[in-house]
Parts: structure tokens; sequence; C-alpha cells
């Protein structure tokens, strides 16, 4: 299917070659990283990591782009979805990139993970809510939604619920915010029906919506794939074994440790689950798609 729609992509832009030939020699092709929930300043170190994020958008140079043709964005998510913070900031943010490096239609390549999708959803499902939303969704190649939280996380529903346990929860996804209220599973229903593009029943998507699914969480002390995503070792494997236990406590036995596979798959159209593609066919946790771990930025890479 993601084949087909690349095929379809090429034979259009050929078809086109003649007539649009000197707008297309001047349009430039980027990709922008867009993090999950949480209030972020630096998602190029803190978030996706420095080197994931160099490895992804050095694939720009195959189609003969420039290598810089790229940005990593830093909103507060901690909002609703649709707030100046979060949509807002992340239509000024896309705006400024598209026209600073004359980003042509169809040519941005957007990879955005955990709640990243959701606000890529409310701008490509309410293009009237901003002026700005119909440039930047003309301009969208494809949404590579990682680990989505398409339809919640029942993670939200016990941080909202005030358990001790999930003061615990801080480092993933915040506390009791407005972003983590918005991803309980009961409210995510209620955009998904009158707001958001995507799901079953729902208008389609104006651009494809592509999930990567993360389907388990690996937490062996012995299991080097286990330390994979943290700033070093140790800080890695801490983050799979908080994940790991959260699974077993609070989600399905597929799912990334944060979100089950079927709200992962929830929007748009499954890319692949992790191990499909993975290096040794690994599972990706919730932290560990976010890094450079088992391939993903190699996927990542020749994808934009």
């Amino acid at each position: 299917m993601r084949a087909l729609t690349k095929l379809l992509f090429a034979i259009g832009v050929l078809v086109g070659a003649t007539t649009f030939s000197a707008t297309k020699a001047h349009a430039a092709r980027g990709v922008a990283f867009i993090h999950g929930t949480g209030s972020h300043w630096d998602a190029y170190n803190d978030y996706f990591t420095a080197e994931n994020v160099d490895s992804v958008r050095t694939g720009l140079a195959n189609s003969g782009n420039s290598t810089s043709n790229y940005v990593v964005i830093n909103c507060d998510f901690t909002k609703y979805m649709w707030d100046a913070g979060a949509a807002g900031c992340v239509a000024t943010a896309l705006t400024n990139f598209i026209a600073a490096k004359g980003i042509g239609n169809g040519e941005l390549t957007i990879e955005t993970h955990s709640n990243g999708g959701n606000v890529l959803r409310w701008i490509m499902s309410n293009p009237t809510w901003d002026a700005r939303y119909p440039n930047i969704i003309s301009k969208i190649r494809w949404v590579n939604a990682i680990a989505a939280t398409s339809l919640g996380t029942p993670l939200a529903n016990a941080v909202i619920n005030g358990n001790i346990f999930e003061s615990a929860l801080g480092w993933l996804m915040g506390y009791a915010n407005d972003a983590v209220r918005m991803q309980q599973t009961s409210w995510m229903a209620s955009y998904n029906a009158s707001w958001l593009f995507g799901t079953a029943g729902r208008p389609a998507l104006p651009k494809g919506f592509w999930n990567v699914v993360g389907t388990d969480v690996d937490s062996s002390p012995f299991d080097g794939d286990s330390w994979c995503g943290g700033s070093w070792g140790l800080d890695g494997y801490a983050q799979s074994v908080a994940l790991d236990n959260i699974q077993n406590i609070y989600l399905n036995s597929c799912s990334d440790g944060f979100v089950d596979c079927s709200s992962q798959q929830g929007a748009g159209t499954t890319w692949f689950q992790d191990k499909s593609r993975t290096a040794d066919a690994e599972p990706l946790s919730h932290n560990q798609s976010r890094r450079k771990c088992f391939n993903i930025d190699g996927i990542l890479r020749s994808d934009v």
C-alpha cells in the first residue's frame, strides 16, 4: 500500500513535470519532527536525540535536496491539541520553515511521535480553524505517525483518576495537564467522532497518515537491546523496565508500554508494526521509537 502510494506520487510528479518544470525546479523537499506530550525547548537533543534526527535527515540527499531542510519543532504539548501553544505553535514553526526553505507542494514529510499525531490530525482535519492550515496541508507529502495515541491511552485515564502510582509517569507524559486529560480514551472517542478525521466511519485525512506501531517492550538486563533509548545505557534500561511494568498493569499485551496497538492504528493507515521491519525483529517501546534504535532511523531515512 505504501509502495503503491509512492509510485502514484512519482507518476504524478513525472506527468506534471512538463507543465510545471520551472516551479518544481525551485521547490525543495523537507522533513519536520514533532514531539509528543510535554513542553519542550530542545526536542532535537532531549526528545528525539541529535543522532536520530541527523540520521533521518540525511535521506534528503537521496532526492537531491539539502540535508539542512529539516526542523525539530518545540511547542507546549501540555495544552489541548487546538491550543495556540500546541497546534498554533506548530503552525507558526511549519509556516516559517516552509517559507525559509522554499518547500514545495507535497514535499514535506512529517515525523510525529505519540501525541504529536493528534496535533497534526487537528491541523489536517480543521483547515478553516487557522488561515495558515491550508498552506501547511498543501505542503505535506505524508505524516509518519510513530506510536500515535489516536484513540487515547488508559494511562491518561489513570493519571486523571489520581492514583498514587501514576505520579511516576511524570517523566513520560507529564501529570494531569490538559494534553493528558485530552488523551483519556473516552475524550479521544468524542474528538474522533466530532472534530478529527481519519478514524473508522469518519472522513479521510487530506494527506496520508501512516502509522509505525510499537508492539511490545523488552526489559531483560541480559538483553542488550533493552538498554537502547537512553542518553546512557542505564537510563535506557530503566525506562524499558518502567514501560514493561506499566504495560503489565494497564495495557494490552500488544502495546509499546504507553499506547495499545489498537490506538496506534486507530487513525489513518498502518505502515508497519515494529517487528516486521526493525533490525533483528526487535520491538520498539514508546521510548525507543523516538530514538536511534533497531534501524527505525534507517527506515525513516529511506522514506524522506
